[in-house]
């Protein structure tokens, strides 16, 4: 794949009929900073090669591609892209934004940068949008299903978590993947009993959280937060910690979703435990549970 540096495609540009430069990074990015006479085709679309093919039908057209330059892989993505639907001549400005803005060359748009997400405020946790699916396993075979929030609310203020509280319904439990109504009410009846959870006892679960601290090295699409607090479980508190990925959506709301698994006997539950419990055979039970939450909150 042919590629170009700064000085020579400023060159190239400047010639009577210059090559179509295409910015592949999303709208937003170009509006905010792209290179002279650039149009934005954004490479994450699937609607990528229809948007190229209304600015260059001919497959033969001169295309050079760039995005925010190295080490990300979003110019090279455009151009195999581009090549797979047979365009003929496509060169990658491998350098991209960074390279021509480090060379003190030109550059248009608004200037204005992606704004951090805020995430100030009093959260209150949408128990219709948030879940906690379960998964247990035993040595052959696993069983998985979801339990509820039934409600929780958290406070942020500047850059730390003031306070936070999230209640789990524990009579909602419910297995996913037994299609068999009575041996689904058996597994349902024997989670709910001394065995495991003793939810006639203790129907609610709590988890209170201590802090959320930012994780330094996480990238789009990575945990950037680190949850610690303390979970009470059958009446039993324990400290736990996990990383979890935090940010908000379009309508401004709070997501979080987490995924980690939790030592049940910690918290008295022991059936079927083998660092518990000798010749188990086929009634052994791991003691991780595994968990992924997710939280939807409302400001």
């Amino acid at each position: 794949m042919k590629t170009i540096n700064a000085p020579s495609l400023q060159a190239i540009l400047a010639t009577a009929q210059p090559p179509l430069l295409l910015h592949v990074l999303p709208p937003e990015s170009w509006a905010s900073q792209r290179l002279p006479h650039a149009r934005c085709a954004c490479v994450y679309e699937v609607t990528f090669l229809d948007t190229v093919a209304s600015l260059a039908s001919d497959i033969a057209s001169h295309i050079i591609v760039y995005g925010a330059g190295e080490p990300t892989l979003e110019a090279i993505a455009a151009a195999e892209k581009l090549t797979v639907a047979g365009y003929q001549n496509i060169t990658i400005f491998s350098g991209g934004l960074r390279e021509w803005i480090d060379a003190g060359l030109a550059t248009e748009g608004t200037g204005l940068a992606v704004t951090p997400p805020n995430y100030q405020g009093q959260w209150r946790i949408d128990p219709t949008a948030s879940v906690i699916r379960w998964t247990g396993r035993n040595l052959f075979n696993h069983h998985e299903g979801t339990v509820q929030l039934s409600g929780g609310q958290f406070a942020i203020a500047g850059d730390h978590l003031e306070n936070g509280t999230f209640a789990i319904d524990m009579t909602s439990i419910a297995c996913t993947d037994i299609p068999d109504q009575a041996m689904n009410q058996i597994l349902l009846q024997h989670l709910a009993n001394a065995d495991f959870f003793l939810s006639s006892e203790f129907p609610e679960a709590t988890f209170s959280v201590a802090s959320a601290k930012p994780i330094s090295t996480a990238t789009l699409g990575t945990p950037n937060f680190m949850i610690e607090g303390t979970l009470t479980l059958r009446g039993v508190a324990q400290p736990i910690e996990f990383p979890a990925l935090i940010a908000l959506n379009d309508e401004g709301q709070l997501i979080a979703q987490a995924q980690l698994e939790i030592d049940r006997t910690r918290w008295g539950i022991s059936y079927g435990s083998g660092r518990l419990f000798a010749w188990l055979g086929k009634h052994v039970v791991n003691d991780l549970v595994a968990l992924h939450i997710k939280i939807k909150a409302i400001c």
